[in-house]
C-alpha cells in the first residue's frame, strides 16, 4: 500500500493505492481517491490493510460461481459422473442466475426460498426438493471446509406426499416366481437373485462369480452398472455382504452349471438399454398380481424381512443403507401386508360371559 499526492483540475489531494493478496493468494488492485488531507489518506490506508488482514486471517471470501466449479471438482472425487453433470445443469439453471457475482456469505435463506418455491413453482414437489438438496450441499460443504459459519438453507422446507411405495406379498412373489419359470422367461433368474437379495438393479447387472462365495453362502457387493457411467461403485461406495439362502443357492448352483460368462446373470438387451422396469410391471399385469418396477422387488425383499421380524440393523447392513431413516421409511410400507399380524397378540376374551351371550342369541331370549 501506499499513498501519493494528486493534484487535479488544480486542485491538491491524495490516494490511496491499495495491492493486495487474499488467502488464495489471489491478487487484486484498488485505487482510492478524493482525500482532502494526507492525515486523511494514511487513517484510510491503516483501515483497508487491518481490514485485509483480518480477511487474510478468517480465510477467503468466495465468489458462487468460484465455489460452484471447487464444490464440483471435490464431489467428482466420490459422486459418480452422471451425478455431478446432473448437480452442475441443475445448478446452473437455478442458482447461478441469481447468486452470480456474489460472495457465498452475503447469500440469504430469503432468496434461496424464492428459487424453490417460486423460480420453481411450476415444478413437482419432488423437483422443488430435489434442487433444495443440492443448494443445501453446496452450503454444507463451504461449512465443512471452514468458508462459511452457517448454512442458509437450514430451515428451509419442501412438504411433499411420499408416494405409496409398491411391493409384492409373499403370495404375489411366489406366483411371480412360479409362473416366470413355467414360462421360461428370460428374466426368470434375475427376478429370482433379486427378491432373494434385494440388491439394486445396477449391482446385480455387475454381478460377477467371484463376488459369489457358494461355499460360505455370501455375495459381495462391491460394485453397480449404469448405462451412463459403466462400471463402478455402488450407491453408497460402501461394499457389503449378502448371505445366500438355500434356496438362492440352489439357483446360483444352476446357473453355476452351464455358466461361460465370468458374469452371474445373463445381460438382455431390454437390462441394457433400461427396459426392465416395463418388462417386469408388463409381466406382472399378464399373471394378475400387483404390477411393480424392478426396484419394487428390493421394497419387497426389505419389508418381507422387517415383517418376518428381522432387526432395522441387519436389514441396513444388507441392502446397503447408510442412514437408518431410509430402511425405517418402509416400515411404513408394511400396512399393506399385515393382514393377520393382530391374531398374534394372544389376548383372550372371557370365555364363560362370552359363551352366555351366545346362547341367549341362538335361543332369541336377548332383549
Amino acid at each position: 500500500m501506499s499513498v501519493r499526492k494528486l493534484k487535479i483540475n488544480g486542485k491538491e489531494t491524495y490516494e490511496v493505492y491499495l495491492n493486495l493478496r487474499d488467502a488464495r493468494g489471489v491478487r487484486s488492485q484498488k485505487r482510492l481517491r478524493g482525500f482532502s488531507s494526507l492525515r486523511a489518506a494514511h487513517e484510510a490506508e491503516i483501515k483497508f490493510k487491518a481490514k485485509a488482514l483480518n480477511e487474510k486471517d478468517e480465510g477467503p471470501r468466495w465468489l458462487w460461481e468460484e465455489w460452484l466449479r471447487h464444490y464440483l471438482s471435490r464431489e467428482s472425487l466420490t459422486l459418480k459422473a452422471n451425478s455431478i453433470r446432473h448437480y452442475e445443469t441443475s445448478l446452473q439453471k437455478w442458482a447461478t442466475p441469481v447468486f452470480k457475482g456474489r460472495f457465498l456469505d452475503e447469500i440469504s435463506s430469503h432468496e434461496i426460498y424464492e428459487i424453490i418455491h417460486k423460480g420453481l413453482a411450476e415444478k413437482s414437489p419432488f423437483s422443488r426438493r430435489g434442487v433444495l438438496r443440492m443448494i443445501r450441499r453446496v452450503f454444507a460443504v463451504a461449512i465443512e471446509e471452514g468458508v462459511l459459519d452457517k448454512n442458509p438453507c437450514s430451515n428451509i422446507t419442501v412438504k411433499l406426499t411420499e408416494p405409496r411405495q409398491a411391493v409384492l406379498n409373499q403370495s404375489e412373489v411366489d406366483v411371480l416366481l412360479r409362473e416366470a419359470k413355467t414360462l421360461q422367461h428370460r428374466f426368470y433368474e434375475i427376478w429370482t437373485t433379486a427378491v432373494f437379495t434385494g440388491m439394486r438393479s445396477g449391482e446385480l447387472y455387475a454381478l460377477r462369480w467371484h463376488d459369489v462365495d457358494l461355499e460360505s453362502g455370501r455375495i459381495f457387493v462391491t460394485r453397480s452398472w449404469s448405462s451412463m457411467d459403466g462400471y463402478g461403485p455402488t450407491k453408497s461406495r460402501r461394499n457389503r455382504v449378502i448371505p445366500i439362502s438355500s434356496k438362492l443357492k440352489q439357483l446360483l448352483l444352476e446357473l453355476k452349471m452351464k455358466s461361460q460368462s465370468e458374469f452371474v446373470l445373463p445381460h438382455l438387451w431390454e437390462w441394457e438399454k433400461g427396459e426392465q422396469a416395463r418388462v417386469l410391471r408388463q409381466f406382472c399385469k399378464s399373471i394378475g398380481i400387483t404390477p411393480v418396477k424392478f426396484h419394487d422387488l428390493r421394497a419387497t425383499f426389505i419389508t418381507q424381512l422387517l415383517l418376518k421380524g428381522v432387526s432395522l440393523a441387519q436389514v441396513m447392513a444388507i441392502v446397503g443403507h447408510a442412514e437408518l431413516k431410509t430402511t425405517n421409511r418402509y416400515l411404513r410400507v408394511l400396512g399393506t401386508d399385515l393382514d393377520g399380524v393382530t391374531d398374534k397378540l394372544g389376548f383372550s376374551l372371557p370365555q364363560d360371559q362370552l359363551a352366555k351371550v351366545i346362547d341367549l342369541r341362538a335361543s332369541g331370549k336377548g332383549g
